[in-house]
């Protein structure tokens, strides 16, 4: 027995991928935690983004790695060649596009899912329970019946192909899943504004229906969508034999922000019987706010509603989440029944429904821990409370923009996002957001309004302050007066003291 036991532990040794050395591996799992908080707390010492040497870029490059390595080298060429190089959204000079900065809480908590290796296509266990009750928290923020279900998704790009495939199976009958969308899904029409995301567009394309079966509808002064012409071809293409089924609204579009008048849009669909859906990718989240919440007013009204907490909610990347206010149509989009899938009265494979019932993953990680964690830790009046602040420093920036003459201003500020330029043509606008982004003082991003070019700033991170915004504008007006100076030969400023 003794000889079969050392067989067994000497077999293990080989073929387990647990740590030979524990102690040694938790001396390296605590240096590279350290490492990683020190990363996060010292995040200002540091450019905002800087591009990748070429060196750098060859350095990674490499045959499979067939044999083992030591994991302390393997750290360190994350160290030397990853690390220095990411996104740079945790910097709060980042500016360019609506990333949320995460946060040290949120990272432990990613750390302790990759502990627990859950998978949360279903089965009964509670990290399941976890992501339920996140559902529940956003049913009640959202004024949802007891009945609506949600999902935690990649984005919002995902959440929102899976709110058409909802809408398409709405409309078209549990059939459609089996056969395939025939002639009526060939008439199917969707609305959403000329504001929109493009991944409503793409949602069409992979869903089938194709992207000409979109309308894209004008917007107004505020860019919102303008209902009146909504109406308008919702009826035009009712006459000619089209079947409206889904109108996509946003609560801040992609390019400046603007809020759709989710009242007025809820109430059209209403009296026509077309699926109402919001994405809300980051203003739902305005909801946390009282002081933004009412710009919002109608959203509660919607049949499906799509969000990112990796965006004002500040979780880590990535966590996505879909709402919609009927569970059982939300089942039926996406349930398929399978022997390996059945469930029992009692054990592991109990419950109903499962989260693989409402998406088409089966494999799903626990994104719900990390979010689960920013809510409990922060709560949701504190992270209202960030929220409003990122939407006072646009405003902010928008008083610097105004102020400055070598400035213009492109967009209204409706939320967090500043389009504006210096007073120059679109080529050096375009060279002056390179430069900026090159010499890590901050990174906006870019955009075109009307026809031309914007530099684009969104404000997220909840680490942002006064001092960025003026290292922004600062940079603006220094890069600006090169370039249209003749000057070409960028040499960047010093990282701002701050």
């Amino acid at each position: 027995m003794n000889e079969i036991i050392r067989n067994t532990q000497s077999s293990l040794a080989q073929t387990s991928l647990d740590p030979q050395d524990w102690s040694e591996f938790r001396t390296l799992a605590h240096r590279m935690l350290d490492e990683a908080i020190d990363g996060i707390a010292n995040v200002r010492a540091r450019p905002v983004w800087q591009p990748i040497p070429d060196e750098v870029r060859a350095a990674i490059k490499s045959d499979v790695p067939r044999e083992a390595s030591d994991l302390a080298d393997v750290y360190r060429e994350f160290a030397e060649h990853v690390a220095p190089y990411a996104t740079g959204n945790v910097h709060p000079g980042f500016m360019g596009w609506v990333h949320g900065g995460g946060t040290a809480v949120g990272m432990l908590a990613e750390m302790l899912a990759a502990g627990l290796n859950a998978n949360l296509g279903g089965r009964d266990h509670m990290p399941i329970e976890v992501e339920r009750q996140i559902v529940d928290w956003m049913r009640r923020l959202f004024a949802f019946p007891e009945s609506a279900s949600g999902i935690f998704v990649t984005g919002t790009s995902m959440a929102n192909l899976m709110a058409v495939l909802v809408a398409r199976t709405s409309a078209l009958g549990m059939p459609a899943r089996q056969y395939g969308i025939g002639n009526d899904g060939a008439l199917l029409t969707a609305y959403t504004s000329q504001a929109a995301h493009g991944c409503v567009s793409r949602a069409m394309d992979i869903a089938g229906l194709g992207t000409d079966a979109l309308r894209k509808i004008g917007v107004d002064a505020d860019h919102r969508i303008d209902v009146a012409a909504l109406r308008m071809q919702i009826a035009v293409d009712r006459e000619v034999g089209f079947k409206p089924f889904l109108v996509v609204a946003s609560a801040g579009t992609v390019d400046i922000g603007a809020i759709d008048d989710l009242r007025a849009v809820a109430e059209l669909c209403r009296e026509e019987g077309i699926w109402f859906h919001v994405d809300g990718a980051f203003g739902a989240l305005a909801m946390f706010s009282p002081e933004l919440a009412p710009l919002l007013g109608g959203i509660e009204l919607a049949d499906s509603i799509a969000l990112d907490f990796h965006k004002w909610g500040q979780v880590p990347y990535d966590a996505g989440f879909l709402l919609v206010r009927d569970g059982e149509q939300h089942r039926q989009a996406f349930a398929q029944p399978a022997a390996y899938l059945s469930r029992e009265a009692r054990g592991l494979a109990a419950g109903t429904v499962w989260p693989c019932d409402l998406g088409p993953d089966l494999s799903r990680g626990f994104r719900a821990l990390k979010t689960w964690f920013t809510l409990k830790t922060y709560g949701t009046d504190r992270l209202g409370r960030v929220i409003a602040r990122s939407c006072a420093l646009a405003k902010y920036l928008e008083t610097r923009v105004l102020a400055e003459p070598r400035l213009e201003l492109l967009a209204p500020v409706n939320l967090n996002i500043v389009c504006f330029r210096y007073r120059t043509g679109d080529a050096v606008n375009r060279e002056i957001v390179a430069d900026i982004q090159e010499s890590g003082i901050a990174a906006p991003s870019g955009t075109t309004l009307n026809g031309r070019f914007a530099i684009r700033a969104a404000i997220v991170n909840h680490r942002t302050s006064e001092t960025d915004i003026d290292a922004l504008v600062a940079a603006v007006l220094e890069f600006g007066e090169r370039r249209s100076g003749g000057v070409i030969d960028v040499e960047a400023p010093p990282l701002v003291a701050q």
